[in-house]
């Protein structure tokens, strides 16, 4: 009876097919990577425009609601003490998350205000930094009581004088 030539052969796939697919992938994945960083950069940069326009709201709510002028604190802003109500001191107008400082790979910060002679604050700004330049954000944007919202590709200190406005 004659030997059958296949049965000593293994099987499966060899060394070089695996290779040519990891190869493959690599490729693929070189090519879908840069992509998808840079989808995560514009959302990151759309919700810190987001949250600038959350703060303009905010700030008009609250001198609207406590008469004293704007604020330059996010916690202010943001929720109360646990089990308190709402104060000029934590308004409840802006999330947690937003009152940290930190969201969505940006760093929220105050900028210039001025305090008029009456003691209230008559003008803020406030300044939305990529926490990692380049890699959540490569946008530096501003705001201030006019409520424009303006862009600048090196700084949010210059944002409100050199920048342009974020349509």
């Amino acid at each position: 009876m004659e030997k059958d030539r296949t049965s000593n052969r293994s099987s499966g796939f060899s060394l070089i097919e695996l290779l040519i697919v990891v190869a493959i992938i690599l490729v693929i994945m070189a090519m879908v990577v840069p992509s998808l960083l840079r989808s995560r950069i514009a959302a990151n940069e759309a919700s810190a425009v987001g949250s600038l326009r959350v703060l303009n709201a905010g700030e008009v709510t609250y001198s609207a609601t406590y008469d004293i002028g704007y604020t330059c604190a996010l916690t202010a802003l943001g929720p109360p003490a646990s089990g308190n109500s709402a104060t000029s001191t934590g308004a409840g107008l802006v999330d947690s998350n937003l009152a940290s400082g930190v969201k969505s790979g940006y760093l929220f910060t105050p900028g210039t205000c001025h305090t008029g002679t009456n003691g209230m604050v008559d003008t803020y700004q406030w300044l939305a930094d990529p926490a990692g330049p380049g890699t959540t954000g490569s946008r530096y944007f501003c705001t201030d009581q006019t409520f424009g919202l303006r862009v600048d590709p090196n700084s949010s200190a210059n944002c409100l004088t050199i920048g342009t406005p974020v349509a």
